[in-house]
């Protein structure tokens, strides 16, 4: 929100040079009232990057929280208010989102949607935004690897491997869920991992595990459903629910799993819990074709030291972000956020989704 409201005066129209005798210049407008329906697992980010862009270009904005955590976003509107934001400018509507939802995306009303969620969900938002003919932003999901030459330092790259699957209990749609590993560092790779893992504790939150829980018993179902469709596959290491940890809980223990077919459901369809696979390749080909083997393309990270490796594969991997030697750099609002195939269009955070909340306007004015 602060970076936005800094950034509310710096966004410019420009001139265009043209014809003798005419001036031509353009205008960056908003579109008026824009909808925004967000996700369960990192309400408040979300909210600030997609609502927080939409009024620094001055649309009114109408959200829709998930029903799994409406709480922030009715705070987030109470101090809103308080700070001094005019009526109808910022405006919650909880529900269901077979029901307000599917009334927000539909309505007349609303110029503009941005919608993080299931791809599933997205298609349908898609649709009933398309009979008003508005634009939509979309953010879907991924199935994100990280892929590890032989050059690798793996003392850096380590706690990125681990931590980016497991982060939120893996319920975070970037989440690295594949590890594309040189065949002549596989072993190494899967063994330094496995001491990790085997060291993570999963339990509530107030006690600071390493893991918590999922944000539902239905979540843990979908999660403990896809560990049981790769019962086939070897189980490198497991973390472990503290003992003292609550029944209720929708705990699931982190897995890492060895995966010699890329093509296997669980590295290709998006799980959302904590639970990466471990794919090997013998070489730059082969690792580029597995990494873009799936129907997302949301985040990538390249490990190695060849700096002409690293441009060749920044270019050729079909995702929205690629990151060198790291991942996710601090997930910072001033990096441009999206996907492409399955995880989606548009972009948030940056400038970029102050763009996107904009509409463009070309004055052409003839003077002589």
């Amino acid at each position: 929100m602060e970076f936005y409201g800094g950034a509310a005066d710096k966004i410019h129209g420009e001139t265009i040079p043209y014809l003798d005798g005419y001036t031509v210049y353009t205008l960056r407008e908003p579109h008026g009232v824009t909808g925004h329906i967000v996700p369960w697992n990192y309400p408040m980010q979300i909210i600030g990057r997609s609502v927080g862009a939409a009024l620094a270009m001055g649309n009114a904005a109408v959200l829709k929280p998930a029903e799994e955590a409406c709480l922030t976003a009715l705070m987030f509107a109470e101090i809103a208010r308080a700070a001094g934001l005019p009526d109808g400018a910022l405006n919650v509507v909880p529900g269901l989102g077979a029901e307000a939802g599917a009334a927000l995306s539909s309505h007349s009303g609303v110029q503009h949607i941005s919608f993080t969620g299931s791809v599933a969900t997205g298609a349908l938002v898609q649709q009933s935004a398309g009979a008003n003919i508005i634009p939509v932003t979309l953010e879907l999901g991924g199935k994100s690897p990280q892929l590890v030459f032989e050059d690798a330092d793996l003392t850096e790259a380590l706690g990125f491997l681990v931590n980016a699957g497991i982060q939120n209990a893996g319920q975070t749609c970037s989440a690295s869920s594949r590890i594309l590993v040189h065949a002549s560092r596989f072993d190494e790779v899967v063994a330094a991992m496995s001491e990790r893992y085997e060291a993570l504790t999963v339990g509530p939150a107030l006690n600071d595990h390493n893991v918590g829980p999922l944000i539902s018993a239905r979540q843990q179902e979908i999660v403990l459903g896809f560990l049981e469709q790769g019962s086939d596959l070897q189980i490198a290491a497991t973390g472990h629910i503290h003992e003292a940890s609550p029944d209720t809980g929708a705990y699931v223990a982190p897995h890492l799993l060895l995966c010699p077919d890329p093509n296997h459901p669980l590295a290709q369809k998006e799980i959302f819990g904590p639970v990466q696979v471990v794919i090997p390749f013998k070489d730059e080909a082969e690792a580029l074709k597995i990494a873009n083997g799936t129907d997302y393309g949301l985040v990538a990270s390249i490990w190695t030291k060849d700096g002409a490796r690293q441009m060749r594969l920044a270019k050729a991997l079909k995702s929205g972000q690629v990151f060198i030697n790291n991942y996710g750099a601090g997930g910072g609002v001033e990096l441009p956020f999206g996907g492409v195939g399955k995880s989606g269009h548009g972009r948030e955070k940056g400038f970029e989704a102050l763009y996107g909340f904009s509409t463009l306007k070309t004055v052409a004015a003839k003077h002589g």
